[in-house]
């Protein structure tokens, strides 16, 4: 009987132009695999090849997993079960964070199977790093609602949360949106909440500031389409 297989879970680039924020071990064990669950399948061949160009993409077997599809976890357990290693590859940055990655390690988790994280960028991590917001007490909250009632409430909920706990609070939304949630973040916060914007870590264009709401008020980055995450931080320092 087979052992049982592994999955990996591989980081990729936060920008394209960051092939250097990849340790060298990932692409070894890249090399090795042959079965992949991917939330984008065009990002995942770029970033493939980029790895190596040796690697044959049309051998690959890559299983979609996104918001409308989420990943098969049964055929997971069947490949692992039969002693196939699995690679999880999120869009940007580290699988299984904010994206559907975490079905497939809930899968290898109940049958047993061995669950490899692997050394690579994060974009909230190097946020928060970046930001100079307390670093020991932090939450992300992933996306916030999109419609507008909804959300200025979340953000009233979530600068009240940070002011009571001294908690720093960290959120994202999807690119063509951002300058909406930011013209809401400066309509519904206080003006000494602290705002740090984080865009295209990593990349050429990297972009991290923070200021008061009242200060950004006075000017603000054209944020369209740029990969971002957010972070709030209502306590004194």
């Amino acid at each position: 009987m087979s052992a049982t297989g592994k999955v990996y879970l591989i980081p990729t680039v936060l920008s394209a132009d960051a092939l250097f924020s990849i340790p060298a071990y990932i692409t070894t064990i890249a090399q090795q695999l042959r079965v992949f669950y991917v939330e984008n399948e065009r990002t995942a061949r770029r970033y493939l090849k980029a790895l190596d160009r040796n690697i044959n993409i049309d051998e690959l077997q890559l299983l979609p997993m996104h918001e409308n599809q989420p990943p098969d976890t049964a055929l997971a357990k069947k490949l692992l079960q039969a002693g196939t290693d699995i690679g999880v590859l999120s869009e940007a940055g580290c699988p299984a964070i904010a994206d559907p990655g975490h079905l497939v390690v809930q899968a290898a988790h109940s049958i047993d199977a061995r669950v490899i994280p692997m050394i690579g960028p994060n974009s909230m991590l190097l946020a928060l790093m970046a930001s100079g917001m307390n670093g020991q007490n932090f939450q992300f909250t992933g996306y916030l609602p999109i419609k507008a009632p909804e959300r200025g409430k979340a953000l009233r909920q979530l600068e009240e949360e940070s002011e009571r706990k001294k908690q720093t609070q960290l959120f994202i939304e999807t690119p063509y949106r951002n300058n909406q949630l930011l013209k809401d973040i400066l309509d519904h916060c206080k003006d000494h909440t602290r705002l740090c914007i984080a865009a295209d870590i990593t990349g050429p264009e990297e972009y991290i500031k923070t200021k008061t709401i009242r200060e950004w008020r006075k000017a603000l980055p054209d944020l369209h389409k740029r990969p971002a995450i957010f972070l709030l931080y209502a306590a004194p320092q």
